[in-house]
């Protein structure tokens, strides 16, 4: 009995060693090089328990942003908590931070461009793993839903973004809480916190040797300008383009038009500040509506010999989207819009305008897939056919993230990013 015990207790003895050599490989930061050792120990060791860690909270509407101890609870079913480590600030988290024209709700913790690497998984999520990196998405791709089976749609019926939700889909529940009261989740993602718990639908697994402080960029609006122009409005190799609006969404429509071959892309703004920043990202001629006593469409078509090829419009002002629409081509013109107007908002344009065959397209984060596609964007970057760099005009540590706020206020610069361990 005695001989049977120490050899019973020898392989036990191997089996750890074994195991401890196998969890020793899956987590080495050799696969996975832009990740620390210590973010490895703590993932290999705090699956299944409730995580402490910082976060920026709003408190409510307008006031800057608390530095706060939160608990993380565990994933459930289908969820993936992540470690986040780049976030950057999005007009989308200053507009329902300000609370403007919509319902408040707080306490909140925004954010929703980002990229981490997955910590641990709930039940079901088969398709990521501990160490994986991963971006997070303000809409999802189950791959069940006739619009994740169709070819033509990327508005998921299960993940679809809802503004007004703060819990988790599951149970309705927040993975959020200070002192036992939870916090309202963002979007899904909520990465102004070290750690924090997304749908699994609603990530994309990335190329691990990505630097992960430039295509955190990739979450939202880049990649819905970008996907505008190459996805929806699709111009051809040595085609004229007109973009409205050269802000961080516009700008990635021209980079888009850029990378298509365009020979001319006309940026229009009210901003003449925007221009000279815009020639980077391909914009090859500016116009400023203020500067005329006629609609810009009807100066477009003069420019253009009867109206570009394709326009794509990122203000969400409705006279702009009229004005996109109304400057291509008729016979094969073709306007995208991108910007979200008002709700009561009402486009009206002549009948004739698209009997002369323009035309019209809306588009939802560029036609992209959150899931199949954003991994191929991050590739384009890597292989340097698309240019994130500049797009990022600052980078500030997480403590001070409130700096990140006072700048997109004050119109300086494009993406800040928010290093999270800093």
């Amino acid at each position: 009995m005695h001989i049977r015990q120490m050899c019973h207790a020898q392989r036990l003895i191997s089996c750890v060693r074994t195991l401890r050599s196998s969890i020793s490989r899956r987590f080495s930061t050799n696969s996975y090089p832009h990740s620390s050792s210590a973010d490895f120990t703590t993932m290999s060791t705090a699956a299944g328990l409730t995580i402490p860690c910082k976060a920026a909270v709003a408190w409510e509407a307008g006031k800057p942003l608390v530095m706060e101890r939160v608990e993380v609870a565990p994933p459930q079913a289908m969820e993936v908590r992540i470690k986040v480590k780049y976030t950057s600030l999005c007009h989308t988290d200053l507009y329902f931070w300000e609370a403007k024209g919509q319902t408040p709700l707080f306490p909140r913790i925004f954010g929703h461009e980002a990229a981490g690497i997955v910590e641990s998984v709930g039940e079901g999520v088969t398709d990521l793993q501990a160490g994986d990196h991963v971006l997070p998405v303000f809409t999802g791709e189950c791959g069940e839903c006739a619009h994740c089976k169709s070819e033509e749609s990327n508005m998921c019926d299960l993940l679809r973004i809802d503004t007004n939700r703060g819990v988790m889909l599951s149970d309705e529940k927040s993975r959020f809480s200070i002192n036992g009261d939870p916090i309202n989740h963002f979007l899904g993602t909520s990465t102004f916190s070290e750690y924090t718990v997304v749908h699994s639908g609603c990530l994309a697994k990335i190329n691990p040797l990505a630097p992960m402080d430039k295509v955190c960029v990739l979450s939202c609006g880049i990649s819905t300008g970008l996907g505008a122009t190459l996805n929806v409005a699709k111009p051809k190799k040595g085609s004229s383009v007109a973009v409205f609006g050269l802000g961080t969404v516009g700008l990635a429509a021209a980079e888009g038009a850029r990378i298509a071959g365009a020979s001319r892309i006309i940026g229009i703004d009210l901003n003449p500040s925007r221009f000279e920043a815009a020639k980077k990202f391909g914009v090859t001629e500016f116009i400023n509506p203020k500067d005329y006593d006629k609609p810009v469409q009807e100066v477009i078509a003069e420019m253009t010999n009867g109206g570009v090829d394709r326009s794509v419009e990122c203000t969400g002002n409705i006279n702009a989207m009229i004005s996109a629409f109304e400057c291509v081509h008729d016979g094969w013109g073709v306007a995208v819009l991108v910007g979200v107007p008002t709700k009561d908002a009402v486009f009206m344009t002549k009948p004739i305008n698209v009997l002369n065959e323009r035309t019209l397209k809306g588009t939802f984060f560029g036609n992209y897939k959150p899931r199949t596609d954003l991994p191929s964007i991050v590739d384009m970057y890597m292989s340097k056919k698309l240019e994130l760099e500049k797009f990022i005009t600052h980078t500030v540590p997480f403590s001070e993230i409130n700096k990140a706020f006072e700048l997109m206020i004050r119109g300086e610069g494009l993406r800040c990013i928010i290093d999270i361990d800093e």
